[in-house]
Parts: structure tokens; sequence; C-alpha cells
């Protein structure tokens, strides 16, 4: 039980760790995207609007001269920031771009390639009509991003222009952050798994002296309790033989065959909480143990007008410790009998399926538990209190089976069928 609760404390630290560090990577490079993007419309904006002007005031062949910028570098240009800097002159001239100028019919008439130089004169016009086809104001294309502005001539007609520029650099800067920001995610996540693991025993000290405690006391408490029932259990066979048999011998032998019944539950949850704890398995007969356990609670059943249908395949047999299957076989039986509805119906199957052999457990009652199935195997859970008194339920003894189960490497589930039918069903592998 140590193990499992620092597994689950492991466990539950690093999905922890695992939720911070992603949100923390998400963050860092959507910023620095949004960041990137801005910057770079900033900068297609100013040489769209430095082209421009170019392209109204200076004659065609000037636009190889060094632009002069429509936003002077450093100032007006809008709100600057930390994270939006102004563009001086030495960044500008860095900037690669380049920009083609269509008439009405499509044809380039004018290009301007110098400030790049992996893009000639041909492939430039090819990008441009590209770009044009789009029909949008801006956009990508391979590693560019363009923006397409139109230009009123002085005789009235109008060209569009192309701009282009290359993104290639802001491309590796964002794949270079986002490799970093997981690189070093990665690096802390290891620690955090090595510190983790370091204190986690450290952690769940206090809790696993407490269940070790309770587990003691529950072990100590139940070989103290088995002595005075025994004898309590002997006198009232005396008294019966003395005196014979009546209502108030019979309660009190129903109550301690009930206290008994509890502690056993107690004594098995104890032994399954124990990590080290191994049952001892053998081959038997799942269909015989069925049928053995199930003989005592005819009796009962006929007292409340209860039907038992069983289907018990003979020849179902698994590797399994014998008395912890009898305990289980006793808590389902004793617990479909307990909450049945007078001339209400128990139906028990046994199959074969597969390499597993399947039970199956179903009774009606008056009212289902209000509570999802599931939570019926947790320890102390009870589904209705005014249920749990009348019958008498302490909520152990589904506790109890489901740990002789997984004890068996097996699984156990509770379904409600209907408004007053529940299915439990026990699997368990047959080798």
């Amino acid at each position: 039980m140590v193990k499992v609760l620092q597994k689950k404390f492991i466990v539950t630290a690093m999905a922890a760790v695992s939720v911070l560090l992603f949100v923390l990577i998400g963050a860092i490079n959507t910023a620095n995207c949004w960041i990137t993007g801005s910057q770079t419309d900033q900068q297609l904006k100013l040489l769209g609007d430095t082209q421009v002007q170019i392209l109204k005031h200076e004659k065609p062949d000037a636009g190889r001269r060094k632009p002069e910028f429509a936003d002077p570098p450093g100032r007006g240009g809008g709100k600057r920031s930390f994270f939006n800097p102004p563009i001086d002159e030495d960044m500008a001239m860095s900037l690669r771009f380049f920009f083609v100028c269509l008439d009405e019919e499509n044809n380039a008439v004018r290009k301007d390639v110098s400030r790049i130089a992996s893009v000639d004169e041909k492939e430039a016009e090819q990008y441009a009509k590209q770009a044009v086809q789009k029909s949008k104001h801006s956009g990508y294309l391979e590693h560019f991003k363009y923006q397409v502005l139109a230009v009123e001539e002085d005789d009235g007609s109008s060209l569009t222009a192309v701009l282009f520029l290359d993104i290639s650099r802001q491309f590796r800067s964002i794949a270079m952050v986002f490799v970093l920001s997981v690189s070093i995610a990665a690096a802390c996540w290891l620690c955090m798994l090595f510190l983790v693991m370091l204190l986690s025993k450290r952690a769940i000290r206090p809790i696993a002296e407490n269940m070790q405690k309770q587990r003691q006391f529950v072990t100590d408490a139940g070989h103290e309790i088995k002595t005075p029932l025994a004898i309590i259990q002997a006198n009232i066979d005396a008294m019966e033989l003395i005196s014979g048999e009546n209502k108030w011998s019979r309660n009190i032998r129903s109550q301690t065959v009930r206290l008994n019944g509890l502690m056993q539950n107690l004594l098995t949850l104890a032994r399954m909480d124990e990590g080290g704890f191994k049952l001892a398995m053998a081959e038997v007969s799942f269909g015989a143990l069925v049928k053995e356990s199930i003989q005592p609670f005819y009796e009962s059943a006929v007292l409340k007008e209860i039907q038992i249908e069983a289907d018990i395949a003979p020849e179902v047999r698994i590797t399994a410790n014998s008395d912890s299957i009898r305990q289980l076989l006793s808590i389902l039986f004793d617990n479909a009998l307990k909450y049945t509805n007078q001339g209400g119906r128990i139906m028990i199957s046994l199959q074969a399926e597969g390499g597993t052999a399947v039970l199956k457990v179903q009774n009606t009652c008056e009212k289902l538990p209000e509570k999802d199935a599931e939570t019926l195997f947790d320890r102390f859970s009870r589904g209705d209190s005014a249920r749990t008194q009348k019958n008498g339920g302490y909520g152990i003894g589904l506790s109890a089976a489901c740990a002789v189960v997984k004890a068996h490497h097996g699984h156990i589930s509770a379904k409600y069928q209907d408004k007053n039918t529940i299915l439990f069903t026990v699997i368990i592998n047959r080798s």
C-alpha cells in the first residue's frame, strides 16, 4: 500500500508539473510568435509606405536608390514599447525584400530585387502574379510575407505594387525559441521527477504511518474480539441445550454471526492492504465453490419468498485461493439476499468466456442506491442510510470483495440494470 501511495503521489505531482510546463511553453511561444508577427507587420507597412512614395514621386530607375522612410526611424510610427521597438535605419537597411509593379493587364512594369540576392527578376514577377491571384491584401508565399498595394498614376491609371519581405530569419528565430523552451522544460521535468521521487517517501510518511497504525489496530482488535465471540457462541449453544431455542437466543446468534462476518471482512481488508501479502494459489473448481457457497442461503431466501435462479457451468476452473473465493461468494450472495425485496429474485450465473471465468450476481430490490454503482465498492460507502440501517450493512463487505478480486488480478463491477435491478460482475483469469 505504501508503494501504491508513493506511486500515486509521484504521478499526481508530475502531472501537475507537466501541465504547468505545458502552459508555460505554450505561453512563451505564443507570445514570441505574436511579437515576431507584430514586428514583421510593422516592417512590411513601413517598407510599403516608403515604396509607394518612391513610385509616386521618383522616376522608374530610382528604385535602386536607398529608400527614404515615410515613417522616420525612431520617431513617430505609433506606440513604441519594449516588445515593439522602433525600426532604426540600420535595421531597416538589413531587411531583405523585393517588390514588383503590375499594370492593369497584369504585366510587370517595374521590378526591384536589389535588396535580396536569392530572387532574380523573373522569379520576382512569378511571385507577384501568384500573390495577385490569391486576391488577398496580404499573405504568405513560401518564406515571404507579401503586401498588395494600389498606386494611382498621374495619368489616372493604376498600378498594383506587390511587396515581399523575407521572413526566413523570423521563422528560424521562432523555431529556435521553441526548441530551446521544450529542451529546457524537458530538463526541468526530469529534475523535478528526480526530486519528487527523492522526497516522495518523506511526503507520504505520516500517511503511511497512520495507515499502518490503523491496520495494526484492526488486526489486534479482530483477534481480541474473536475470543469473546467464540465464548458467546458456546454459551448460546449451552443455553439452547438446557432451555431450548427462543427468540432471544436466535437474536444473539444472529448478531454474533454478523460480528464474525464484519471482523472477517475487516481482517481481509487489513491483510490485502499489506504490500507483501500474497495468497496461496491452487487450481480449484469455481463452479463447485459457487454451488457450495450458495447452499446456506436457500433457507433464508425461502423465508423471504425470494426466488434464486442459478446457471452454473460445472467445469469452470481457476487458479485461486479457495478460502478467499468462498469469502467473496459469501459476501456477494449475502449482499444480494440482504437487499432483495420480499418476493424478489436473485439470478446467479457462472460461465467460461475465453480465458476468463465470469460470475454474475443479479438481484431485484425495492429501491436502488442514489449513488453511482461503482461507489458501492468504496470503503464504508453505504448507498442508502435507511436501507443500511434496516438491513444491517456497514459498507465493508463489498470493499472486502473488491480487495479479494484484485488480489486474484481480476475485475469486479456493479451496474444498475433498470430502476430496481442491480448486477455485480466478477471476471477472474482461469490460469
